[in-house]
């Protein structure tokens, strides 16, 4: 079945007088996400992702209803790609527990991108949680998934469930701040590897090691 959401390839997208190839919803969602990435939600808005496309608004209603609309869009974009990315990992098991944790620890940091974009659309998100209901239950959605997918990976480390939860939630704190600390500008891959190392020896490794009576 054809998703009726999806752009169509450039040789048949419908074409304006001028001859160009109009814009499609794929486009104002990735101008929107690129807004915020370098500004905040505030700046996705309807006028200013017009100018920035170098169109006017009118062609905006073609593929959403309002602002609103817009907005709701991106964020089931980016819910659905977590959702993705959730299922692929939690379908990584292998039969070396310890390697899988460092795997995800690794993709958890490379998920921020080579520019970074996702860590810092994700701050701003967290940020227009603070304001909207909806949105903060998106991103509890979101944490608990991420914690039992943790939590799961750690269990089949040290087959104790309550100390898998409480790795888990170490393990996210860590990456939560290992990404704030890799979204400033020119940071070089030796600090990566060095927070790589710091999780992967007292966070990751501390799965192993028996616990004192």
């Amino acid at each position: 079945m054809s998703d009726p959401t999806a752009s169509p390839p450039p040789a048949s997208r419908p074409r304006s007088a001028a001859g160009t190839p109009r814009l499609t919803r794929e486009d104002w969602l990735d101008a929107a996400f690129v807004a915020v990435v370098e500004a905040g939600f505030d700046q996705a808005r309807v006028l200013l992702l017009a100018e920035r496309l170098g169109v006017t608004r009118g062609s905006f209603y073609w593929h959403f209803k309002d602002h609103a609309d817009l907005i709701q869009a991106l964020l089931t974009r980016w819910q659905a790609l977590e959702q993705a990315t959730h299922e692929r990992l939690r379908q990584s098991d292998s039969a070396d527990p310890h390697a899988d944790l460092v795997h995800l620890l690794e993709a958890a940091l490379t998920h921020a991108g080579p520019k970074l974009e996702n860590v810092r659309f994700e701050l701003a998100l967290r940020d227009l949680g603070r304001r909207d209901a909806a949105v903060a239950t998106l991103l509890a959605e979101i944490d608990s998934q991420r914690m039992d997918l943790f939590t799961h990976k750690f269990h089949r480390l040290t087959a104790d469930a309550l100390r898998a939860r409480e790795l888990a939630a170490l393990f996210y704190l860590a990456i939560t701040g290992s990404n704030q600390a890799l979204s400033r500008p020119n940071t070089s891959e030796a600090v990566k590897a060095y927070i790589t190392a710091v999780i992967t020896r007292h966070v990751i490794g501390q799965a192993a090691v028996k616990p004192p009576a």
